[in-house]
């Protein structure tokens, strides 16, 4: 702007941008409390996350874990890869979702299969054209999260599979 001759709109362009990114930032935070407490409900996540606040049927907790550790990173790491890391996960996480809305029939509401594949090779590439620290640390947060999630599903299959044995053995389900 200072090229343009316009002195005068730089911090109108930097107030702008700044409530821009605040509100990109809230936005964030409360679309990942809300798959938090989706996952808490299922499980995934400790169960105390499901909380909905009674009077503003909000997921309480899940919005104050999720803020907590959005202040540490803010705090704590280089905030330019705070914000990579973040845009690579939030482009998994719709990348993911266009690809089931691929496995959807027409019967269930799907659009059209271009929509969805549109959507997904979008984000694929911006997510790969986002900074390699910001890739790496992304796919290293994911690549832990599914191998956490893998041993979670073993533990609990072979829970299951000791339940139904001992089941089996006496004859009665609370033989265990």
């Amino acid at each position: 702007m200072r090229v343009a001759g316009v002195n005068w709109l730089i911090p109108v362009v930097q107030i702008g941008a700044a409530v821009a990114a605040l509100g990109s930032l809230l936005a964030l935070i409360l679309g990942v409390s809300r798959t938090t407490l989706a996952m808490a409900r299922d499980r995934h996540l400790p169960r105390w996350l499901a909380a909905v606040h009674p009077r503003f049927k909000v997921p309480f907790r899940a919005e104050l874990v999720v803020g907590a550790v959005v202040a540490a990173l803010a705090a704590t790491a280089d905030i330019r890869g705070a914000i990579g890391f973040s845009s690579f996960g939030v482009l998994v996480y719709y990348a993911i979702a266009n690809a089931s809305a691929l496995t959807l029939g027409l019967d269930e509401g799907r659009p059209r299969r271009l929509i969805p594949l549109v959507g997904l090779i979008g984000c694929v590439v911006l997510a790969f054209a986002l900074p390699l620290s910001s890739v790496a640390a992304g796919a290293a947060v994911l690549g832990v999260g599914v191998a956490a999630y893998g041993v979670r599903r073993i533990i609990t299959r072979r829970a299951r599979q000791t339940d139904s044995g001992d089941t089996q053995r006496s004859g009665h389900p609370s033989a265990t």
